[in-house]
């Protein structure tokens, strides 16, 4: 009598080692292949499963041409990003310089929506293991910027303005730079394989940016412990942070770089916004950066919280 499942036993496992590495079962990406292990989404808040080979490119696809097609996507996509993110800062130059819109306001526009650009660029990269450090030439390159225009090595009224409180050079290397610097350490240690780096920069880009805005215009009642915070500030600090980090959670998700229990991930992105919001707070302004403190205390947190 003859066996069938026994002689597919040992076929099966021979004909899939002969097929080329990346149609392999075991490489496919995440949103090609199935699972029948729920358990996951019960013991840990997200369970990230990276998409495996140098073969393979960002939005969870495959890039045919191999590792110098990945390259030469990365290299792409870095020009492309920092074109980007120079005609962004320079649209807020002219509307400021043209009084139609506020300084101040095109400051904390800028602090908000360009680090989040930046992160949401972060897909249109390969899954090649250099695309985090092509990706971070981006604020590298805003870094020596505000470097050679702090140092008055070079001169640029229009960045000056944009981004400084007080319109002074020295300025560029305090808050402005601490922001960029974060973005690099974010975009090398967590990039998109985990909701840490995605929580610390929706933090300090959304949250702590919308709370200057709303805390100067209807922040008229002080924090008893801080009279340069308002209450209004912290609460739009707590609910912008809290809505930015779960929105690009699931930007993030949506695209499967890693999954999620949204009940349990609600909770925790809630624990690291109020953390958060307490430190951005406290008055120790004056010693540390809000652009230091809010994103490292919750890379910290959410490095807690988020724990396999």
């Amino acid at each position: 009598m003859s066996r069938p499942f026994t002689t597919a036993a040992l076929v099966v496992p021979v004909t899939h080692s002969l097929l080329p590495r990346h149609l392999r079962l075991s490489n496919l990406p995440p949103f090609l292949t199935a699972s029948t292990d729920t358990s996951i989404f019960r013991r840990r808040p997200y369970n990230f499963r990276p998409v495996s080979g140098p073969v393979t490119a960002g939005l969870g696809g495959f890039d045919v041409i191999g590792d110098g097609g990945s390259m030469l996507q990365d290299a792409g996509a870095t020009a492309l990003v920092i074109a980007g993110a120079y005609a962004f800062v320079s649209t807020f130059d002219f509307l400021s310089e043209r009084k139609l819109i506020e300084q101040n306001l095109s400051r904390k526009l800028v602090h908000i929506l360009s680090g989040l650009l930046f992160m949401a660029s972060w897909p249109i990269f390969s899954a090649s293991g250099w695309a985090r450090y092509f990706a971070s030439v981006v604020p590298l390159t805003n870094c020596l910027r505000l470097v050679i225009h702090g140092l008055s090595l070079a001169t640029d009224e229009g960045l000056i303005k944009s981004v400084t409180r007080e319109g002074k050079p020295e300025e560029l290397l305090r808050g402005p730079l601490y922001y960029v610097l974060v973005l690099i350490l974010c975009a090398v240690l967590f990039w998109r394989e985990s909701p840490v780096g995605v929580i610390s920069l929706a933090m300090m880009c959304g949250g702590d940016g919308i709370a200057d805005i709303v805390g100067r215009r209807f922040g008229s009642t002080k924090l008893p412990y801080n009279k340069q915070k308002s209450w209004a500030g912290s609460l739009s600090m707590f609910v912008l942070g809290f809505l930015v980090s779960v929105g690009m959670l699931y930007y993030f998700s949506a695209l499967g770089y890693f999954q999620l229990d949204w009940v349990s991930t609600v909770e925790r992105v809630a624990l690291v916004s109020f953390i958060a919001t307490m430190v951005e707070s406290l008055p120790i302004t004056g010693m540390v950066d809000d652009n230091i403190s809010v994103p490292l205390v919750s890379m910290v947190v959410a490095s807690l919280a988020f724990a396999y």
